[in-house]
């Protein structure tokens, strides 16, 4: 389940995952997503981890992907909050090759991660 984290800034969005993702869970998600690019002309996003990649059905796997293309180029700060070390360095590898700025940060870095997506940080 994905579910939307309150009381962040206003040039983001972020999200809490949970137990099992499916393609439906991304309703909030692209909803959130357009309403911040309506707004802002860009995408600083967040997303926390509480679960496994491998808990994201396939629906699940082609939403996010749908995600991705369709503001490819409104992409600027993305951060994935994980304690897996293979999904942090997956999403710094992900800046080379992708429009926009990706980091991933352990769990404890949580407000490191809304102050670097937020651009409070460089």
């Amino acid at each position: 389940m994905i579910t939307q984290i309150p009381n962040l800034p206003s040039n983001m969005v972020g999200f809490h995952s949970s137990g099992e993702v499916t393609k439906d869970d991304f309703d909030i998600v692209k909803q959130k997503v357009a309403e911040l690019v309506e707004k802002t002309g860009k995408l600083n996003y967040l997303l926390f981890l509480d679960n496994s990649p491998k808990d994201f059905t396939a629906g699940a796997w082609l939403q996010d992907a749908l995600l991705g293309i369709n503001n490819i180029t409104k992409w600027n700060r993305a951060a994935i909050v994980s304690d897996s070390e293979t999904v942090i360095k997956f999403t710094d590898t992900f800046s080379k090759v992708m429009p926009g700025e990706y980091r991933g940060f352990h769990k404890p870095e949580y407000q490191k991660a809304i102050d670097w997506v937020s651009e409070k940080t460089a």
